[in-house]
């Protein structure tokens, strides 16, 4: 790596136990392990479009733990903040795709060395040294790391831009309620939020316009949201303070999906590249987002078909980033 990470991810790494076959577990013809978490993905997916960031992720000292660490290895990510937890095990998401609903997820957690994130571990020359940091609702959504990321959510808020992907699974939190006032509450430190439509509903936010809905969301405190709608691709909105001011909706790309998990952490990281990198037209930024997120469904597996930048020029081949 030729130059010094400007993004910091901060979130959960695990696990993804993914079907050989869609369908029920009984139909699954087995399952393979996979790199996997809503951060561990958005990561990989920066150091796969060839800008690897820092990433701060808990890892257990067990055999699955090792499998992860092989994965950050094997990349550009340097390892300062890759914790090992001793004490933890690996999160593991049991994966099952429904050919009409998508893949859903079940997880394992207790003890997981994701959930044990603990606050001050970024130092503030860490976050002097870098433009934008990225977090996560998994990490919020149970102690010690919830402290952990609101804590650096708030230092880095006067220092570089701040996103969230609030990333509502709710086997892992004890109720809407607490999504809701704990999303809600971290949003004055955030500047950047991705999220499903459906995702900002659970956290109050009640709109059938998406321009109406993103604006409610800015009026938190966000200059800039983009909301991901599935097959119709995405909308961003960009206050005044934004980069990227305005509103755009972008249809996204055909392409025969095999797997969709991750697909939404490669988009958000492509959507990062493009900001950090100078993009300032906002369907420029959703275009490079909707590429990323539609290579990422053409196999099994959150980062496997996002191989490199170059994966992105089916779709889109003005990257600003290799220019």
């Amino acid at each position: 790596m030729t130059t010094e990470p400007t993004v910091l991810v901060a979130g959960d790494t695990l696990v993804d136990f993914v079907p050989r076959h869609p369908g029920p577990p009984g139909d699954a013809g087995g399952y393979e392990p996979s790199f996997g978490g809503s951060g561990g993905n958005a990561a990989m997916a920066l150091d796969r479009l060839g800008v690897p960031p820092l990433c701060w992720t808990g890892l257990a000292a067990d055999g699955l733990g090792e499998f992860l660490r092989a994965h950050f290895e094997a990349s550009d990510i340097p390892s300062d903040l890759l914790v090992t937890d001793e004490t933890a095990r690996t999160t593991v998401a049991l994966v099952n795709h429904d050919a009409q609903r998508g893949p859903s997820y079940v997880f394992y957690r207790e003890r997981g060395a994701d959930t044990r994130l603990q606050q001050g571990t970024v130092s503030d020359d860490t976050l002097d040294s870098v433009s934008w940091v990225h977090t996560t609702g998994v990490t919020m959504s149970v102690e010690p790391s919830r402290s952990a990321t609101l804590e650096l959510q708030s230092r880095a808020s006067d220092r570089c831009t701040v996103s969230l992907d609030p990333n509502w699974r709710p086997d892992m939190w004890h109720s809407s309620h607490e999504f809701r006032a704990v999303v809600r509450g971290a949003l004055p430190d955030v500047d950047v939020v991705t999220a499903t439509p459906e995702e900002l509903s659970v956290a109050g936010f009640e709109a059938e316009e998406p321009g109406e809905l993103a604006r409610a969301v800015a009026d938190e405190g966000p200059h800039t949201v983009v909301l991901t709608l599935g097959d119709a691709g995405a909308f961003c909105y960009g206050t005044d303070d934004s980069p990227v001011t305005g509103q755009v909706h972008h249809g996204g790309y055909d392409v025969d999906p095999v797997d969709a998990t991750g697909a939404g952490d490669a988009f958000l990281a492509a959507f990062i590249a493009a900001l950090t990198h100078g993009v300032r037209d906002p369907n420029r930024a959703l275009a490079l987002a909707n590429a990323a997120g539609a290579v990422t469904t053409t196999q099994a597996g959150a980062v496997t078909a996002l191989t490199g930048p170059d994966a992105l020029r089916e779709f889109h081949d003005d990257i600003p980033w290799l220019s």
